[in-house]
């Protein structure tokens, strides 16, 4: 983006301001707090409207203040949004393959063997590991944590372990997952606004997320150690484990599909292939399994819904329950828990129904709001005008790297979603990648795209008014400042890579030489 775009630049004190009033807007909109007086500050709408508010309120002070035409304005938005558009196709692809992999029971399979490491000793461990798991299957942290997380706290409670330290752990796990695999929209759009390649990124995030995440292993396993004397009650995994294993085929050829994209991605096949190829493996599988043609097609547009797991859900009495189950591989006794049945139905139905392209339109119709307003932002000169100051005091990659990191924490903290905390610092920093040396020698756009997960992605979680922070804190039942300690990958991670970053270890050129050797 040139200064030849707009008639007038704006200066640092208009910049700041713009970015302030879209801040409020957005928070406001975004959040809904509670003070113990009763007054509420928020809307706690979808981000949305408030995006939209913003975008409005910025294009207006671009064509009055500094004399912007709309049709430049108008070009920025469709040049901004026109980056994301692979990202946008592989969101729908994803959303297929998610559908595929859960009807031809792929994400049950691994979620049922992940069951299988539980352990009192190594509870935390495991917590840690088995939400790795399902998090980097669904691409989901939210509903790592709102299903399996919840499951794992009450286990954790039984055994007489915190809950903050129950639930740092479980939330390391999902958010590693979430910042990880490529079916996260996360994953896919910090790449989009960074001109990286999806499966170039992830591969650069390994440098950063595998040693913090080896480090947060070994603080579970010496954690964990002293809640070891408790005595787990294994009724309810093991329900679990039958009531999946009755719905869906539980076998190891579901652990095929995912080794296939690993696979492809290995072998620097592009993602869409990638993905789609898995889609389809999937989509094979539940044919082999018995399935019709129809519902294996519906399942890659509208996701998989359960049958036998939704009709235990909704179970009444023990009568309806024993209905509910006829014919399956479940066997029911007289004394059978009703509730807790109707508990992990209701659990396993919040996880497993999902997928399917359409699930995926609310998240793009948000990431293409946000890159509107990170169009016009940019088109209008404010974003080049903060990075223009933020740049003059910037003389390392250390420096840089660091800057991206705390501009994410920041729009964090101010703007309170983390769509925003990528699509921003990204749209902002771009620029100063492509025209930042060192000895001659460009960084490679993975490292943006990075920087933006290791610091937009994991601290979301650990504001209380974001929307990560609200809602992890209101399904887990924690207060995020409670948590927030023992959350140890999402505080962790950015250090690390700043650390690393300084080091000059995994760092990025553009010269394909002088690149980190694997």
């Amino acid at each position: 983006m040139g200064t030849e775009r707009i008639c007038r630049k704006p200066t640092i004190t208009e910049a700041l301001t713009i970015l302030i009033i879209d801040a409020l807007i957005i928070s406001y909109g975004v959040l809904s707090i509670k003070t113990e007086s009763g007054w509420t500050f928020g809307l706690g709408l979808s981000a949305h409207i408030p995006l939209f508010l913003a975008a409005t309120v910025s294009a207006i002070s671009g064509m009055v203040f500094l004399k912007t035409p709309w049709r430049k304005l108008e070009d920025g938005m469709v040049s901004a949004i026109t980056v994301a558009m692979q990202a946008i196709i592989i969101l729908l692809a994803i959303g297929g393959l998610v559908g595929s992999w859960i009807q031809s029971g792929v994400v049950p399979t691994l979620i049922f063997y992940g069951l299988n490491m539980l352990s009192p000793r190594f509870f935390l461990l495991a917590s840690l590991l088995i939400c790795s798991v399902v998090s980097l299957s669904t691409g989901s942290s939210w509903s790592t944590s709102g299903t399996v997380g919840i499951a794992l706290m009450g286990i954790g409670a039984g055994l007489g372990i915190p809950a903050p330290v129950t639930a740092g752990f479980i939330l390391s796990g999902a958010y590693f997952g979430d910042k990880i695999s490529p079916l996260s929209d996360t994953t896919n759009l910090a790449p989009a606004v960074s001109g990286a390649e999806l499966f170039d990124h992830i591969k650069a995030m390994l440098w950063t997320t595998l040693p913090t995440l080896c480090i947060v292993m070994g603080i579970a396993w010496f954690m964990g150690t002293k809640y070891g004397a408790g005595a787990l009650d294994a009724t309810k995994i093991s329900l679990i484990q039958q009531m999946m294993a009755s719905e869906f085929p539980i076998s190891l050829m579901g652990f095929v599909p995912p080794l296939l994209v690993l696979t492809l991605a290995a072998m620097k096949i592009p993602a869409i292939p990638g993905i789609v190829s898995g889609m389809l493996l999937g989509s094979i599988l539940a044919l082999v399994h018995g399935l019709d043609i129809g519902s294996v097609l519906g399942a890659l547009h509208s996701g998989y819904s359960t049958s036998l797991i939704t009709k235990v859900s909704e179970a009444g009495d023990l009568a309806a329950l024993a209905e509910a189950v006829k014919g399956s591989a479940m066997q029911l006794s007289g004394t059978a828990d009703v509730e807790m049945y109707k508990s992990v139905g209701g659990l396993l139905k919040d996880l497993l129904n999902r997928g399917g392209m359409s699930s995926m339109l609310g998240t793009i119709s948000l990431i293409l709001m946000a890159l509107t307003l990170g169009g016009i932002m940019e088109t209008c000169g404010y974003l080049e005008v903060i990075l223009e100051r933020l740049m003059q005091t910037v003389r390392t990659v250390g420096g840089l790297i660091t800057s991206v990191i705390a501009s994410c924490i920041f729009a964090n903290m101010f703007l309170g979603d983390q769509y925003l905390a990528i699509v921003i610092p990204g749209r902002m920093f771009k620029p100063g990648f492509e025209k930042f040396e060192v000895g001659g020698r460009k960084l490679a756009p993975r490292m943006l795209s990075r920087s933006l997960e290791d610091s937009g992605t994991l601290t979301s979680v650990l504001v209380p008014w974001n929307t990560c922070g609200a809602y992890n804190s209101g399904v887990l039942g924690v207060a995020t400042l409670e948590y927030l300690p023992y959350a140890f990958l999402n505080w962790l991670n950015p250090l690390v890579a700043i650390a690393l970053t300084y080091m000059g270890i995994g760092v990025y050129w553009k010269d394909p030489e002088s690149e980190p050797k694997k």
